[in-house]
């Protein structure tokens, strides 16, 4: 790739994630923090599965490799979930630069573009909901030793708090707490931006 590539693509690159038009500081801040608070639980389930290192409490059934049904290896299904989750928590970026309010280039059929409001702020919401509702069950459920169908865990599970193993992944999947709420804020900012009635 020569110089002048490689400049181009930075160039677009920085274009595309510039702020839009009125996006208050907060707002900027809260979405790209989104893909910070999702790191730390992919850079865990890596470390403890595909690459078998010792910290996960109880996990020695994981050591072994093992297979999700059908043809997937346990390591390379987990490494694809913790890229799809950075990639899921990356597109609130969206919500605050260009690319949440003009399709870019690369996209077929609807380059340059406007975005509908609602296309972004329907799924926006939805996930928002969603990962609110998951997450705070999460964190109330764990620490009580419970599953998130609220029944008791069996045995000395992988968030089994009397272990640092224990205390290391629940301290991994803590900050997803805090993405839906700021997914949520951020989506908010965008509706009220994008619909004139901020």
């Amino acid at each position: 790739m020569t110089t002048l590539a490689t400049a181009r693509m930075g160039a677009a690159w920085k274009s595309a994630h510039a702020p839009a038009a009125g996006v208050p500081r907060w707002a900027r801040v809260a979405a790209c923090a989104i893909p910070f608070l999702a790191l730390p639980s992919g850079l865990w389930r890596i470390a403890g599965i595909t690459l078998h290192l010792p910290i996960i409490a109880g996990g020695d059934d994981l050591q072994d490799g093992g297979s999700l049904p059908g043809w997937l290896p346990i390591e390379i299904y987990v490494v694809l979930l913790s890229v799809l989750s950075e990639g899921l928590a990356f597109t609130a970026v969206g919500l605050v630069s260009g690319w949440g309010e003009v399709f870019p280039r690369w996209v077929p059929f609807l380059r340059g573009r406007r975005v509908p409001p609602l296309g972004a702020v329907i799924p926006a919401a939805l996930g928002a909901a969603a990962l609110t509702l998951l997450w705070t069950v999460a964190a109330v459920t764990i620490p009580l030793g419970r599953t998130l169908q609220g029944r008791p865990a069996e045995g000395d599970g992988p968030m089994d708090l009397h272990t640092w193993e224990g205390v290391l992944a629940f301290s991994a999947y803590a900050p997803l707490v805090l993405w839906g709420p700021l997914l949520a804020a951020v989506t908010v900012a965008y509706w009220r931006r994008r619909s004139g009635r901020a």
